[in-house]
C-alpha cells in the first residue's frame, strides 16, 4: 500500500475562518479521499497558526485576552471542518506546548548545529500583516502591495537563517522536478524569487514579539513565523521522537497553500528542510484567490463571504460542488450568490438530482422497486471516465467534476431519447437493458462522486441500495425507494 500525507496551510487565527479557507480545505479533502478511495494509507492534516503580532492585535481589537481569543478561532476552525464534512485525520495548533512548542525547539537546535542560524543588527522595513522584512523595491507608492499599509522602520538585533547557501540546490531541484510546484505556470515566479532571496529573519526581540515560542538559550528574543508555524507539517508528525509515524508519512505528498503564501512554502522552508537534513515535500499545490464581484475580499468593502452561513442556506454539498466547480483549482475565481443558485439549480437540481429521481420513480413504478443487475444487458458503455484521474492528479478539481457531470448529462439524453416509460409497455426487454444502462451510470458517478459530495454520494448508494464498490457484482439485487429529492429547487 503507497502513502499519501497532505496538508493544507494551518490557519491565521487573527480572525474567523473565511471563504478562502475553505475552500483549500475542500481541496485538500478531494484529494484525502480520492487518494483513500485508490487505496493509498492516507493521512490528511490541518491546523491553525495562533502565534503573532497581528493575532495580539485581534485580541485587542476583540477586548479578550490572547489566550481566549486564539481558543475561540481555533473552535471556529475545527467547527469549519465539522460543518464541510472535511475528512482530516488531525488538527494541529502552534501553541500547543505538548506535540508542537517541543518540535520547533528541536527543528531549531538542528538549524543552530547545522551552521544555518547567525545573530545580527538589521534594519528595514516591516510588514505588520505579513509580520516580516518587506524590501523597498517591492513597495508601491512606499506601501505593501498586498496589505495597502506603509511599513514600520524597524532597526533590532535579530537570529538570521542562511537561506542563500540553499538557492542553487533548491533550484536544481525544482528545475528537475524532483520538487514539484503545480501548476507549472508558477514555476518561472518562483525561480525568480529564488534569485531574489536573500537569508531571513528567524527571531524577533521580545520587547518586539512577545506572543510566541522563545528562542532557545536566549531569552531576549522570540522565535520568527517561518520557524514556528512552518514546522507544524513534521510537528504533528511526531518529528520530535522521530515517531513510526513521522518515518512513514514524511516527506509530505503534497502541501496545499494559497499564492499569498507562495514564498514561504517553496524557498523558506524547503531551504529551512535542506539546511536541517530533511527531505522535502514532494510537492507545493497552488490555488488562487477568491474573489466578490471582482473585488478581493474585505471587511471595508463589506464583501466578505462566511462560510458558516452559506453551508446554513444552501447545505453542505451544494456549497462543496459550487466551490469546487465554479473555481478553477489553481487559478483565482469569482463568488456570487446568482452564480452558486445557477449551478444548483441547473446542475444538482435538473442535472443529477433530476437523473436520480427519474430513474428511481421508473424502478419503483413498472419494477416495484426491484433489479436484479445483469452486465450483459449494459450494452452502452455509461462510464469509464478517462480524464477523471488525470485531472485530480493534475490538481485540476473542477474538470474533474466537469467529467462526471459530462456523464449526468449523457445519462439525462439517454432517458429522453429512449423514453423509456414507453419501452415499459411497448418492450419490456428492451426497457430493461435502458433500466440497466442507467443504473450503471448512476452507480459510476455515485462512485466518483465520493471524493467530492460525500453526503449525495452516499445518498444515492442508498436510494438504489447499490454496492459501494468501483463496479457492480453480477446478479446484485437493488431495491429502490425514492424518497426525498436529493436537491429541492432553490428559488
Amino acid at each position: 500500500m503507497n502513502k499519501f500525507y497532505i496538508t493544507t496551510a494551518i490557519l491565521y487565527t487573527n480572525a474567523p475562518p473565511h471563504i478562502g479557507f475553505a475552500l483549500e480545505l475542500l481541496q485538500a479533502d478531494v484529494l484525502a479521499r480520492y487518494n483513500r478511495l485508490v487505496g493509498n494509507e492516507t493521512w490528511f492534516l490541518t491546523g491553525t497558526d495562533e502565534h503573532g503580532t497581528t493575532v495580539v492585535k485581534g485580541a485587542e481589537k476583540h477586548g479578550k485576552p490572547v489566550e481566549e481569543f486564539v481558543d475561540e478561532m481555533a473552535g471556529l476552525a475545527r467547527k469549519l471542518t465539522k460543518i464541510l464534512n472535511i475528512s482530516n485525520n488531525d488538527f494541529i495548533r502552534t501553541t500547543d506546548k505538548e506535540r508542537h512548542w517541543p518540535a520547533v525547539i528541536k527543528f531549531w537546535n538542528e538549524l543552530v548545529e547545522a551552521g544555518g542560524l547567525y545573530k545580527k543588527k538589521y534594519k528595514g522595513s516591516y510588514c505588520v500583516g505579513h509580520e516580516s522584512f518587506i524590501k523597498k523595491s517591492e513597495l508601491i507608492d512606499g506601501r505593501c502591495p498586498l496589505h495597502k499599509t506603509i511599513p514600520e522602520e524597524v532597526e533590532e538585533e535579530n537570529w538570521f537563517f542562511r537561506l542563500t547557501k540553499h538557492k542553487k540546490e533548491l533550484k536544481q531541484k525544482i528545475e528537475s522536478g524532483e520538487f514539484k510546484i503545480v501548476p507549472e505556470s508558477r514555476i518561472k515566479e518562483v525561480l525568480n524569487l529564488i534569485d531574489d532571496a536573500e537569508d531571513i529573519s528567524f527571531s524577533r526581540p521580545v520587547s518586539s514579539l512577545k506572543w510566541g515560542i522563545p528562542v532557545p538559550n536566549d531569552p531576549e528574543q522570540t522565535m520568527y513565523v517561518w520557524a514556528d508555524a512552518l514546522t507544524n507539517y513534521i510537528s504533528a508528525m511526531g518529528y520530535k521522537d522521530n515517531t513510526e509515524q513521522f518515518q512513514k508519512f514524511w516527506p509530505a505528498d503534497v502541501h496545499l497553500i494559497g499564492k499569498d503564501i507562495l514564498r514561504f512554502h517553496v524557498i523558506y522552508w524547503p531551504a529551512m528542510l535542506l539546511s536541517a537534513g530533511l527531505p522535502l515535500p514532494k510537492a507545493i499545490y497552488v490555488h488562487g484567490f477568491i474573489t466578490v464581484g471582482g473585488e478581493k475580499m474585505s471587511k471595508t468593502v463589506g464583501n466578505i463571504i462566511d462560510p458558516f452561513a452559506l453551508v446554513e442556506k444552501y447545505g453542505v454539498d451544494p456549497v462543496r460542488y459550487f466551490l469546487l466547480r465554479e473555481i478553477s483549482s489553481a487559478e483565482d475565481g469569482d463568488f456570487s450568490y446568482k452564480k452558486l443558485e445557477e449551478r444548483y439549480n441547473g446542475d444538482l437540481a435538473n442535472g443529477l438530482g433530476n437523473l436520480v429521481s427519474r430513474v428511481a420513480t421508473l424502478i419503483e413504478n413498472n419494477m416495484d422497486g426491484e433489479l436484479i443487475y445483469d452486465s450483459a444487458k449494459r450494452k452502452a458503455q455509461s462510464v469509464k471516465l478517462e480524464g477523471y484521474e488525470k485531472a485530480i492528479e493534475e490538481f485540476r478539481l473542477h474538470d474533474a467534476l466537469g467529467e462526471i457531470w459530462k456523464t449526468v448529462a449523457d445519462a439525462n439524453k439517454y432517458v429522453d431519447e429512449r423514453k423509456p416509460w414507453l419501452e415499459a409497455k411497448e418492450s419490456p426487454e428492451r426497457f430493461l437493458e435502458t433500466i440497466i444502462v442507467l443504473v450503471s451510470a448512476i452507480h459510476d458517478v455515485a462512485w466518483l462522486l465520493q471524493p467530492f459530495l460525500p453526503e449525495t454520494s452516499e445518498k444515492i448508494f442508498n436510494i438504489f441500495d447499490a454496492p459501494q464498490s468501483e463496479t457492480i457484482p453480477e446478479g446484485h439485487s437493488f431495491h429502490v425507494k425514492k424518497g426525498k429529492a436529493l436537491f429541492p429547487k432553490f428559488s
